[in-house]
């Protein structure tokens, strides 16, 4: 798509909310993305007045399912959002085909996805627009940041002065102007000095933090693997074009009614397991805001029976082993 930029933003919400405004959605507008996400995703068009449709999700991915989105779309659809979810790619080249075909925009909202890739190419970089976050329970952390990805420069001069309340103060700091004035619709969306100088280190210690991540998250997987054999969880699945960041170990219990039993067994335990994600299309103002045009077999179902298990820097091996034993005995239990 050309020249690439990307602005530190105070949060992945914020950079979101930063494309609602780039692309000028309102109502009547439309932007297609998964219920299976976290509120941010469908605040940054709600917040512009326009309408978020809910898709449901692949089963092995937990990502937008791809083979769903172009039944929703209508002549008021503007964009498509996906999430790829625990840092694995959403199906990218079908995803960019359909938005082709029918002229709209893609939304990469990869939160969870810092150095993670698809065939590649980084989450993020595929779409007009990407958007990553920093937050304290990321990867890679400055307690609340986030960063805009723009894939296509005609977004760039505009997205600098949204970034600096609708003002052309960039300008200004580059000399170009003697001062500096509203320009545009904006807000503070800026990652402050402190958060900056946090995340610069951060930054400069990813590779290694990523790679000691996956390291966990295999070894999650391998210590696991004889209870999914015998089919009382399901494990979590990486197609072999992506390349995932170790960001999410998460399970699927085969007994839904008993998922919260088992996470009642674990935090007994000592053991910080949880939930994931409460669809939208099931939340009091996804009803009221959203649409959802079709079935949300996978996604309700997933969320009924999705653990998230213990996923942190300062995890060590044998406390992994711990929560593979413990979780195996307590669903072996029921």
């Amino acid at each position: 798509m050309g020249t690439a930029r990307a602005l530190l933003t105070h949060s992945c919400s914020g950079a979101l909310e930063m494309v609602g405004i780039l692309l000028d959605l309102g109502a009547g507008d439309e932007v297609i993305m998964p219920s299976y996400t976290f509120v941010s995703t469908a605040n940054s068009v709600a917040l512009r007045g326009a309408t978020p449709v809910f898709c449901d999700i692949r089963v092995d991915t937990l990502n937008i399912d791809e083979t769903k989105i172009e039944a929703l779309i209508t002549a008021r659809t503007r964009a498509i959002c996906v999430v790829h979810y625990a840092g694995v790619s959403c199906e990218m080249d079908t995803i960019l085909a359909i938005a082709d075909r029918h002229d709209l925009i893609v939304i990469e909202d990869s939160a969870q996805g810092y150095l993670a890739t698809y065939k590649g190419r980084p989450l993020g970089t595929m779409g007009q627009f990407g958007t990553i976050s920093f937050h304290a329970t990321k990867n890679i952390s400055c307690g609340q940041g986030g960063a805009l990805l723009m894939n296509d420069p005609d977004y760039i001069e505009r997205a600098q002065m949204v970034l600096e309340k609708g003002t052309n103060q960039r300008d200004f700091e580059r000399g170009s102007i003697d001062h500096y004035t509203w320009c545009n619709t904006g807000s503070s969306f800026l990652l402050g000095e402190l958060a900056a100088a946090c995340l610069k280190v951060q930054l400069q210690r990813a590779a290694a933090l990523t790679t000691d991540r996956i390291a966990k998250w295999k070894y999650y997987h391998q210590s696991l693997k004889a209870l999914s054999e015998t089919g009382r969880i399901r494990r979590p699945v990486v197609p072999p074009q992506c390349v995932h960041n170790g960001h999410i170990y998460h399970v699927l219990i085969d007994l839904t009614h008993k998922r919260d039993q088992v996470l009642s067994a674990l935090n007994a335990k000592g053991i910080e397991a949880s939930f994931h994600f409460v669809p939208l299309h099931t939340s009091p103002f996804g009803k009221q805001v959203g649409q959802t045009r079709s079935r949300m077999n996978v996604t309700t179902d997933v969320a009924a029976r999705i653990i998230r298990l213990p996923m942190h820097h300062d995890l060590s091996l044998q406390q992994i082993e711990y929560i593979s034993e413990t979780l195996t005995n307590i669903v072996e239990s029921y």
